[in-house]
């Protein structure tokens, strides 16, 4: 079990498969070797679920879901409301784990991903007791009819290494509050927040097999893919393994939620805040998560007129983002998840600045020193880059930023719709008007204007395009989880 407390510990937990309320120390699949991404060096063998691991937590969830599916709203709740205030009880347990798991800033490990996490279990907990049907009377006639809002029963998660506990956020209370149970299969890359993420719900007071834990490989989730007493799957990742899903759910038509990549697009107008537009366009894009995130504007387009000026305030504050230990409080940018993941970045950035095809502002290298064990890649701006450039089309995932030119609205707007990407859209000017218009005009799920505040539980996420399907957050994220039955009545 995780022990709060011990801010600096870097000693991992010991990770097991929750199971009902049969914790297992190993699974079918075998174990994987977790390596820091900090040092570079192996930390903890992760026990990996199997098929028959998979069918077990499968079992479990249908047996708690006769039950979980009867418990009054108030009492599902009043437990997700235990469940938050634990989560933000435990912050700093969650950025300690979160810096052994991938590398995350306890800065951003331990303050922005549980409050978070909680807001999203919190706004949930508030739709547990309000879930309802709809009477629809046929007058004249005597007949009438009623709705029934109905969970579906299990549902499987497959959630991404680079998020945990907010990937969990977003799914896990939605999914809780309309009565279904969950099967997570996370990552194994980073299981160890997902594994306290489930001893809280423990200790919460929720029955055994509402939530169950299984990491496990590319084989384990295919069976819970394809598990015929899964009743829908709600997948993080990206849009080549989406594709493998979808192809399984189809043969048994069964529904999805698909929150995919993204290439999202900073749009800078010379009439915006410049300083505020340089800050997000550099902070959101290469200090969140090293840049290791879906919805971040991994591309900027600053109008012609304010262009060099929005450039060179870019590269000031890049220069000035502090690269190092995920544990020192100071850090912002930690390392990447892997080594295959830096040599797969720096042969990108190594590639583009060799070209000559754009002109590489600052960074580009793999950080040494006292970093060099660890997966680190310096902050990397490109600018003059053409927006069809490869470079500017797929995701990169790593800190590396992209910056165009436009000369008008219609530019604008044409560079941020020119990737097949639809996740997220950003854009900062002072004319409103022109705001609502371009937002309008983006080919996205999300657009945030003037550095609006992103990932609030009340609203809508997802995308369109190879971005995915189906939302989280706000009612509609609710609905995903509830399917509708009519009942009619002659009298």
């Amino acid at each position: 079990m995780s022990k709060a407390g011990d801010k600096q510990s870097k000693t991992p937990p010991q990770v097991r498969l929750m199971i009902g309320d049969c914790p297992l120390d190993e699974g079918s699949g075998g174990f994987h070797t977790h390596i820091n991404p900090a040092t570079g060096k192996p930390q903890a063998e992760i026990p990996l679920a199997g098929v028959t691991e998979i069918d077990q937590a499968v079992e479990a969830a249908e047996r708690a879901f006769e039950i979980w599916r009867r418990v009054p709203g108030a009492e599902r709740r009043d437990l997700l409301l235990r469940l938050a205030g634990l989560i933000r009880e435990n912050a700093a347990e969650f950025g300690r784990l979160a810096a052994l798991d991938c590398g995350i800033p306890v800065m951003v490990g331990g303050t922005f991903a549980p409050q978070i996490a909680a807001e999203w279990i919190t706004y949930y907990a508030g739709w547990a007791d309000k879930i309802e049907g709809q009477v629809v009377l046929s007058y004249p006639s005597d007949d009438f009819a009623y709705t029934l809002s109905e969970p579906y029963g299990v549902i499987g998660m497959i959630t991404t290494w680079n998020g945990p506990l907010v990937s969990l956020g977003m799914k896990v209370p939605a999914a809780l509050a309309a009565g279904n149970t969950v099967v997570i299969k996370p990552s194994e890359i980073s299981p160890f927040v997902t594994q306290f993420f489930a001893e809280l719900v423990e200790r919460a007071g929720f029955p055994a097999g509402v939530v169950n834990m299984v990491p496990g490989g590319p084989a384990a989730g295919q069976r819970l893919v394809e598990h015929p007493a899964v009743q829908k799957v709600s997948f993080t990742g990206g849009p080549v393994t989406a594709r493998k899903i979808m192809h399984s759910c189809a043969e048994a038509l069964k529904p999805m939620v698909m929150e995919l990549g993204g290439k999202a697009c900073n749009l800078i107008f010379a009439d915006a805040d410049l300083d505020n537009a340089a800050e997000q366009a550099v902070y959101e894009s290469l200090g969140v998560l090293s840049g290791q995130a879906c919805a971040i504007p991994s591309r900027v387009a600053i109008e012609h007129s304010v262009y060099d000026e929005v450039v060179e305030k870019m590269a000031s504050i890049a220069s000035k983002l502090p690269v190092g230990d995920p544990f020192d409080p100071a850090t912002l940018v930690g390392p990447l998840i892997s080594e295959a993941a830096v040599k797969r970045v720096k042969g990108l950035v190594d590639e583009a600045a060799s070209s000559g095809r754009m002109r590489l502002v600052m960074g580009g290298e793999r950080c040494g020193g006292d970093l060099a064990g660890g997966y680190y890649m310096a902050p990397t701006l490109f600018a003059d880059v053409d927006p069809q450039d490869p470079l500017a089309q797929g995701e990169i995932f790593g800190p590396v930023l992209t910056i165009h030119r436009f000369n008008n609205e219609e530019e604008a707007i044409a560079i941020a719709n020119a990737t097949p990407y639809g996740l997220g859209g950003y854009l900062h000017t002072s004319n409103i008007k022109r705001g609502h218009r371009v937002a309008a005009a983006l080919k996205t799920g999300n657009v945030y204007i003037n550095r609006a505040r992103t990932l609030a539980a009340q609203v809508p996420f997802g995308g369109v395009g190879i971005s995915g399907f189906g939302r989280e957050g706000g009612r509609p994220g609710l609905e995903e989880f509830l399917r509708h039955k009519n009942i009619g009545l002659s009298q």
